[in-house]
């Protein structure tokens, strides 16, 4: 798919741009500075296009954030539908934490979790981002406490284990990790976070 630049009068015809190459600059900027806090002057200027071209081909600035959201967990959160596949509980959490580490910290683009920094930067005028975020996050819960007790029914689990309390609790350190990898915490402390916390995960 090709979109097209609105043309100058310097040059009469529309300049083509590959829409996939702009989503992944303003994927970047949204990373770095949240919804909110990511200007449209910002992103234009990241993406190589005018402002018209941007409404012509993604939509408003909404519009955008989510299709930037769709390629952040295509491509940074691949390891969520590979964790699901551990064979124990205990495997799917350790999945989750490297892998997010590995995405939080892992490279020099890296800025901590989309999702977290969005929820946290929006304001009450961003109801309908700060509810679209958490829908998402939702989805991804329901699919860990419904591995939760499918392992606890195999025995995987204690049997006075709660998959709702575990998906929780998991999911707080990874937003936990998140922040403070965001903070300039660095790897080996975040590492020495995840070894405690496997260290008390219930069963194997």
């Amino acid at each position: 798919m090709k979109c097209s630049q609105s043309p100058t009068k310097s040059r009469g015809r529309p300049r083509e741009f590959d829409p996939e190459v702009a989503l992944g600059s303003a994927l970047q900027v949204f990373w770095k500075h949240g919804y909110e806090g990511a200007s449209l002057a910002e992103l234009t200027e990241a993406m190589g296009i005018t402002k018209p071209s941007l409404y012509a081909c993604f939509g408003n600035k909404e519009a955008l954030f989510k299709k930037a959201l769709d390629l952040y967990e295509r491509d940074k959160l691949a390891y969520l539908r590979t964790a699901l596949e551990a064979p124990t509980a205990r495997g799917v959490a350790e999945r989750l934490l490297r892998g997010s580490l590995d995405t939080y910290c892992g490279s020099a683009d890296s800025q901590g979790c989309l999702g977290v920094i969005s929820l946290v930067s929006c304001t009450s005028e961003d109801t309908s981002i700060r509810e679209h975020v958490i829908a998402r996050r939702q989805s991804s819960d329901a699919a860990l406490i419904a591995r939760f007790e499918e392992a606890k029914a195999k025995g995987d689990l204690p049997e006075g284990s709660d998959p709702v309390v575990l998906a929780q609790c998991l999911s707080t350190v990874l937003q936990g990790l998140a922040v403070k990898a965001q903070g300039g915490t660095p790897r080996g402390e975040l590492e020495g976070v995840i070894a405690a916390f496997l260290a008390m995960w219930p069963g194997r």
